[in-house]
């Protein structure tokens, strides 16, 4: 069964999570954005768009972004609140069950994964990691409380997606987790001779 129909209905409302009206959603990105191991990547991906609010920001970061959400009204939203960013691209898509061609070193996983199951979360990890280039890095950030529709909790979708990679980031509070990873070790203190 799809869940296209729910979050359809859910952008029958222009911001139905309330990312350009809530700080506790303004905090969230800001964190994000100061959490990306790099000024600047040259391809991203944001999986869960939504109306497009986190992908502006991290349009600029990136040279190309590709945003995809399962939601055409979201898509819709998304693609017109960006018109204005030629490069960046916004596609209705479903995952893991359709994949974006080439490789992206900027992997954003957002407030998605807890709509997956167990096992559609390996597909995704999967899917994901064979995404991301050797050098890219990916992102998560999921909620953690409980709430209806949620197939799996977030702590098991961070294991999952950042199973076999590196820890770059953890941030936790009591309301969600963010976390990134890459293949290698990474120390940006290292990287800019600190240390």
């Amino acid at each position: 069964m799809s869940a296209q129909p729910y979050f359809d209905d859910l952008h029958a409302n222009d911001d139905p999570f309330g990312y350009r009206t809530r700080w506790y959603e303004e905090r969230k990105r800001d964190l994000l954005m100061a959490s990306l191991t790099q000024p600047s990547f040259q391809r991203g991906w944001e999986l869960g768009c939504s109306n497009g609010v986190l992908t502006e920001r991290l349009a600029g970061r990136c040279e190309r972004l590709l945003a995809t959400d399962i939601s055409p009204r979201a898509a819709f939203q998304a693609r017109r609140g960006l018109a204005h960013l030629p490069h960046v691209q916004v596609h209705c898509a479903q995952h893991p069950q359709q994949w974006p061609a080439g490789r992206f070193d900027l992997i954003v996983c957002g407030e998605m994964g807890y709509y997956l199951g167990p096992e559609a979360l390996v597909e995704l990890r999967d899917g994901l990691h064979a995404a991301m280039k050797d050098d890219g890095l990916l992102v998560a950030c999921h909620w953690l409380p409980s709430f209806p529709g949620r197939a799996s909790r977030s702590a098991l979708v961070h294991e999952r997606l950042g199973h076999g990679l590196q820890e770059a980031f953890c941030y936790r509070d009591s309301d969600f987790i963010l976390q990134g990873w890459t293949r290698r070790p990474l120390s940006l203190a290292s990287n800019e001779g600190l240390r």
